[in-house]
């Protein structure tokens, strides 16, 4: 325990001062090859529920100092510990322990007093620390105040339940490929390796208990992939029809592109600007059988890729904030700044109108995010349809959305992640 915690600590407090936590991750593997695979586990739990619950548990270990630390690394240990005493079943004595093992291993043994103080007493105050720390909307639901703020302004009626939706455990939802089963066939074959599914969506099944895709029967031959059920919304909205031109635009890493391909044949290009992640969309196809025109570029400066022809479907999978789906990266809510909205709504803002170029004239292309933020997605199509004259929003079929949000708005509940559909069309 003491290893997971001291380079769980290092990673979280990495990741507090900018850097993507699965980047951090891989880069962490290489250089300690001696940890097993059940340790690495450990530590990637450690890290996703430290940053869950960091703000929640900041608020309750300034109540354990007399005066802020100056000192991160020791902060980031001393959150790891309190993460782990709160929310898992480790032994108290052990986590305790070890985090004062700890100060020695970073150096600052003289740390050890305080580290072994601040953890006995939140053991010993913990329901009144805990109570006190929810005084704070931010203490309470655990992120920054600015997100508290902007949803409750635009979802007033459920902004706790997305605030608390998004601090659960994501759900491990497959596609099956309908071109090589059904889903009641792969059903079945679940129940055979003792895998418990439910049926979601059209082609989806989410498993009872999260398991590592080498589990997964007939994964490597294509019978399945990996995506969140709304995620698995979007393919179908676009209607593909055999021999149909199709652009999916940030493609990476391939979700949405290789389930186009499995409704239809289709003559489809898929572009990213990022050469390692449009590599995954590679390996995605390779494992799935499929063919698809690769191209590593910036949908932006259309006259340096597209060639003149247009597009009868174009998915337009967009940057952004990513609030929807904060719960499989709670990295996001350090990461995010309440001025990046605005950044990434002139970001979509340009692609949209690049894009809509290449639609031809009937066409349709389908504007989505995995964000719940209003700048990114209804209000982003109501400005577009203002400066697009030739563009209609079409109804969407299967997208049920709660009562009083925008059309295309799904907030995050136990069956999906929060995500935008919006679907136009070139009059």
């Amino acid at each position: 325990m003491l290893e997971i915690q001291r380079l769980a600590g290092a990673t979280v407090a990495a990741v507090a001062s900018g850097r993507n936590l699965n980047a951090v991750l891989a880069a962490l593997w290489p250089r300690h090859p001696q940890l097993t695979a059940q340790q690495r586990a450990a530590i990637t739990d450690v890290c996703y529920g430290t940053l869950r619950f960091g703000i929640e548990l900041e608020a309750v270990l300034a109540q354990l100092l007399t005066k802020p630390l100056q000192d991160d690394a020791l902060r980031w240990l001393l959150l790891v510990a309190l993460y782990q005493l709160h929310y898992t079943r480790a032994a108290p004595y052990a986590i305790v322990d070890h985090a004062v093992s700890g100060a020695t291993g970073l150096g600052k043994p003289q740390a050890a007093g305080l580290i072994n103080a601040v953890l006995r007493n939140f053991l010993r105050k913990r329901e009144a620390l805990l109570a006190k720390a929810a005084a704070t909307d931010s203490g309470r639901y655990a992120y920054p105040h600015w997100w508290i703020e902007k949803l409750r302004m635009q979802y007033p009626r459920d902004f706790a339940h997305i605030l608390t939706a998004g601090n659960l455990h994501p759900p491990m939802t497959l596609r099956v490929n309908r071109r090589r089963t059904t889903r009641a066939a792969y059903l079945d074959l679940l129940a055979q390796n003792d895998l418990a599914a439910t049926p979601v969506g059209i082609d989806g099944l989410t498993l009872a208990l999260a398991v590592g895709i080498e589990r997964l029967p007939g994964f490597a031959d294509g019978f399945v992939s990996v995506q969140d059920a709304a995620a698995q919304l979007a393919a179908p909205l676009l209607d593909v029809e055999p021999g149909m031109r199709v652009l999916d635009a940030c493609a990476a890493p391939g979700g949405k592109t290789t389930h186009l391909l499995e409704l239809a044949e289709l003559e489809l290009i898929a572009v990213d600007q990022d050469e390692k992640r449009l590599e995954r969309v590679r390996q995605n196809l390779s494992r799935l059988d499929m063919n698809a025109e690769l191209m590593c570029a910036d949908v932006n400066d259309i006259d340096a890729w597209w060639d003149g022809q247009p597009f009868h479907r174009v998915l337009a999978d967009v940057p952004c904030s990513a609030s929807g789906v904060v719960r499989r990266h709670p990295d996001i809510k350090w990461l995010r700044r309440a001025s990046d909205i605005a950044q990434f709504a002139k970001q979509q803002r340009r692609m949209l109108d690049s894009l809509w170029r290449l639609v031809a004239s009937g066409g349709k292309l389908l504007y989505t995010t995995c964000s719940v933020f209003q700048e990114e997605n209804s209000l982003q199509v109501a400005d577009f349809l203002v400066r697009h004259a030739d563009a209609k929003q079409l109804p969407l079929s299967g997208v049920n959305t709660v009562d009083g949000t925008p059309d295309g708005q799904l907030l995050p509940d136990n069956e999906h992640d929060g995500f935008f559909f919006a679907l136009l069309q070139k009059l």
